[in-house]
């Protein structure tokens, strides 16, 4: 069956087959449903059957090795993840040559639409301390025989990774392609080098998500789901945790950033083993300093270049939460980009963004 031109023929007897060998009965399709892919290139369809569960079918955005390796990943990954207990959607079924991923269906709340509405502070905060706790039950209980071979991207979070995909990506996509500022400033490279040193030096052997914000996160009977794994590596715990409170997509005010980042360090006091809260929030800095500039780098890359102008509206946000970051005493360490910083909040104030 055909849904549209942006999207592959639905086979539903293979569907039917997949579900059938996961232990259920799919009969009737009764509506099948594109569904918003944010910044991924994977197709995302939701079915519904007569008889039998409604289901979410993923597929690949092409068939190059790359894409298929991605499907492989989120196979392995999620299925890894539901048996360690992380709150992820159920994996129904997965064919190996066409990387068609069958997923239970979680509905259509993410905990962004669920912010839009501006709930009460207590709701707020027992909303992400929910998070925090899926989090950590990510970041731990799922370790011990995590799929690192599955890893389609890097298997670690590593210095080279920030100074490509985040430092680097946030001077060419924003810096250069957006704002037109040809010119690496003399000794910048050389900051961006110290940082992932620094961020580098940080204890990474727990599972990261690497994108664990309100758009990643599902509301399902009041319960949070964690979804768009399959990007999952091994790194520091602080990375995750920073891209969950300075999320500009959420916006939370910096008193609650504050109180639950310490609901963070006490929980974690109880999950793992000689963490170090001091230790941990030293490292915090340096870690969300690198998480800021890697969603700067995408906002700027999918808005100007994928034309999703969606993210346009939250590079301002995600540009003024820079500038106070390294306004902090742990930013005169990076003098060169707190003055890039300024410039470029600066520029964008002055922009029609």
């Amino acid at each position: 069956m055909v849904i549209n031109d942006r999207f592959p023929p639905v086979d539903l007897v293979r569907v039917a087959q997949l579900l059938a060998r996961a232990g259920y009965r799919a009969a009737g399709l009764v509506a099948a449903t594109p569904m918003a892919a944010d910044g991924s290139e994977r197709c995302f369809v939701r079915c519904r059957f007569s008889d039998g569960p409604s289901v979410l079918l993923v597929t690949p955005g092409g068939s190059s090795a790359r894409e298929l390796a991605e499907a492989r990943a989120a196979a392995a990954i999620g299925r890894h993840l539901q048996q360690a207990g992380v709150p992820v959607p159920a994996v129904y079924g997965f064919e190996v040559a066409g990387g068609i991923l069958v997923l239970e269906d979680l509905g259509e709340t993410l905990l962004y639409h669920r912010l839009q509405s501006r709930p009460p502070a207590d709701e707020l905060k027992s909303l992400y301390r929910q998070a925090i706790t899926a989090l950590l039950t990510l970041q731990v209980a799922a370790r011990p025989g995590f799929p690192v071979t599955s890893c389609w991207d890097t298997p670690r979070y590593d210095r080279r990774l920030m100074l490509e995909r985040e430092s680097g990506y946030f001077y060419q996509a924003l810096v250069r392609a957006m704002l037109g500022r040809e010119e690496l400033p003399a000794g910048l490279a050389e900051e961006f080098a110290a940082l992932a040193d620094r961020a580098a030096a940080e204890p990474a052997d727990y599972v990261l998500h690497r994108d664990y914000q309100c758009r990643n996160l599902m509301l399902q009977q009041e319960q949070i789901r964690i979804i768009d794994f399959q990007g999952a590596r091994l790194g520091p715990l602080a990375y995750d945790l920073a891209a969950l409170l300075n999320d500009p997509y959420a916006a939370l005010p910096p008193a609650m950033r504050e109180e639950l980042l310490d609901f963070y360090r006490q929980k974690a006091c109880t999950m793992i083993q000689d963490f170090d809260p001091t230790a941990f929030s030293k490292g915090w800095f340096f870690l969300a300093l690198q998480r800021n500039l890697q969603i700067l780098g995408a906002f700027a890359f999918l808005s100007q270049q994928k034309g999703k102008r969606f993210f346009a509206a939250f590079v301002k946000p995600a540009a003024a939460q820079l500038q106070d970051l390294l306004a902090t005493p742990q930013g005169k360490a990076f003098p060169l980009l707190r003055k890039l910083s300024r410039e470029i909040n600066q520029q964008l104030k002055n922009s029609k963004l």
